[in-house]
């Protein structure tokens, strides 16, 4: 945890204080999933009282809520720089970078990853802050969707893609492939080249090049998401 310096304002002692019970708390996530979440012990890993977290966050669910925002604006970051090359780098390219984007994102924030998906662990319709997060990551997924496939780019088009890479990402995070690539070097590796040889499986039947715009939010797959 950071030290509060002289004349250092509270206020920066506050944010360093919040990004360091985040930290923590990311990496309990990590370590032991939602289970070995509390305040007690992450104020305790964060070297701070046990009262400190409280002046931050109402509760440990406060705590996941702004911590699976903070990994849907990151995903939704990722995917987007992917898509907004997609008319110079292509079609093809696009798609199997963004499915690299996305398992790669698993695998960085693998804690995160196994509870953004989980409305009974963090429900987007609780937070406002949440469900827009959440709201533009899936519609980073359709996104690709319309790139891949124009106006056929349909909500149960855009659920196969995003059946193919959310199942990647899992097994590679608790599946059998993740016994058999332990370290996610390996993991990554291995992903890319599923990802190179599914590409142009998944793209059959799409129509011509098709530009990266002008494409039009599926509520049915944002239900789905949810």
């Amino acid at each position: 945890m950071s030290k509060r310096g002289p004349g250092r304002p509270k206020a920066d002692e506050a944010r360093d204080l919040k990004a360091d019970l985040l930290k923590t708390s990311r990496e309990m996530l990590d370590e032991g999933g939602p289970s070995a979440l509390s305040m007690r012990e992450v104020a305790r890993r964060t070297g701070c009282t046990h009262q400190a977290p409280y002046h931050h966050f109402e509760n440990r669910e406060a705590i996941l809520a702004t911590l699976v925002t903070e990994g849907f604006r990151e995903l939704a970051e990722r995917l987007r720089a992917v898509h907004d090359r997609a008319e110079r780098d292509g079609v093809s390219i696009t798609f199997e970078a963004s499915a690299n984007a996305y398992v790669g994102f698993a695998l960085d924030n693998p804690g995160v990853f196994r509870i953004m998906f989980r409305p009974d662990m963090c429900n987007p319709e609780s937070s406002p802050e949440l469900l827009e997060a959440s709201n533009q990551a899936h519609e980073e997924l359709e996104r690709l969707a319309q790139i891949a496939y124009g106006q056929r780019g349909s909500a149960e088009r855009a659920m196969i893609i995003w059946s193919h890479v959310h199942g990647q990402a899992s097994l590679l995070l608790d599946g059998t492939p993740s016994q058999h690539f332990p370290t996610k070097e390996e993991r990554l590796e291995f992903s890319r080249e599923v990802n190179r040889l599914a590409t142009p499986m998944l793209l059959q039947g799409r129509p011509g090049p098709i530009a990266a715009d002008n494409y039009t939010s599926h509520q049915k797959t944002h239900q789905m998401m949810l």
